[in-house]
């Protein structure tokens, strides 16, 4: 299958490298020219503009965006509305507000161009290898038409069709809301550990906890990498920082009356990191940093 890329960042580089060792055939396009090459590197055709992009690729054409949300896929989404013909194809595979998706959704709609809203997980590793799809759209008949692409790049039970547009980033939203949740029980329990009477090996912890505890997950088996490079986090500042899903769900749960704690209270103690260093911000920041190449502020 032919489709474009846009945007060559951690995620979109490494779905490209996904794409092509399934076979398909990609049209990168991104403002950084040092990325477009490096995807041509990877097989990548290069594109030097939107048209150039578009001109490239078949009947129907299939675009994925896979840019920050917000204005740069706002802008990328009104100017594909007038280039993109009826039965087109978008896909947005960042992480956009499920609110917008919806309104991308109609705008596209109008003029007969399909949309599908693609939350994604699995960091920058899932990109490149095994990743994970949660992907929203109106039309079920057109979502087979793209379906192989997920079936190719997506781990094993790793990707669902959720129906209507705006329930992939949905999905994905309360998804990052979990994952907050999750981030800060492992940081705090190490926090419990580090002010606690026992010299623990924090590394060693970790592993063992990966391997047959009723706590054993991804996060451990990262917290185990990040505790391997830095035994006590030491060249970190515990700072953490948050791409606002977690923000969102929070807002959704408080609008919908439905109770999350623990959602919300790791939001709030994202934005007390901000403010002083904790070890729990550490750990947190640590993580992030291991499965999404996201920053971290260093010593």
């Amino acid at each position: 299958m032919k489709l474009a890329m846009i945007g060559l960042g951690k995620m979109g580089i490494n779905l490209v490298a996904n794409l092509r060792r399934n076979g398909h055939e990609v049209v990168a396009f991104d403002l950084n020219e040092a990325a477009v090459q490096e995807a041509t590197r990877l097989g990548a055709l290069p594109a030097k503009n939107m048209d150039d992009l578009l001109t490239q690729l078949p009947q129907p054409k299939i675009v994925w965006s896979m840019l920050p949300a917000g204005k740069p896929t706002q802008a990328t989404i009104e100017s594909l509305s007038t280039k993109l013909a009826a039965g087109d194809i978008v896909i947005d595979g960042g992480n956009s507000f499920f609110e917008d998706s919806k309104q991308h959704n109609a705008l596209l709609a109008a003029k007969g161009i399909h949309f599908f809203d693609v939350g994604t997980s699995g960091g920058t590793s899932g990109a490149n290898a095994g990743g994970n799809f949660m992907i929203g759209g109106d039309n079920a008949e057109v979502f087979k038409q793209i379906e192989p692409l997920f079936k190719d790049i997506a781990q094993e039970n790793g990707y669902l069709y959720t129906g209507k547009a705006g329930s992939g980033h949905y999905l994905k939203m309360v998804h990052n809301g979990i994952e907050y949740g999750m981030m800060q029980s492992i940081a705090e329990g190490f926090d419990v550990l580090a002010h606690g009477e026992f010299e623990y090996d924090n590394e060693a912890v970790a592993k063992v906890w990966s391997n047959g505890s009723v706590i054993r997950s991804w996060l451990m088996e990262l917290a185990e990498s990040a505790f391997a490079k830095d035994p006590n986090l030491e060249g970190l500042k515990g700072i953490m920082h948050s791409s606002g899903e977690g923000k969102w769900t929070l807002e959704e749960a408080l609008k919908l009356q439905v109770p999350t704690p623990v959602i919300g209270l790791s939001l709030m103690m994202r934005y007390r990191s901000l403010e002083e260093d904790t070890f729990t911000g550490k750990v947190v920041a640590a993580l992030r940093n291991e499965f999404g190449g996201h920053a971290v502020d260093k010593k």
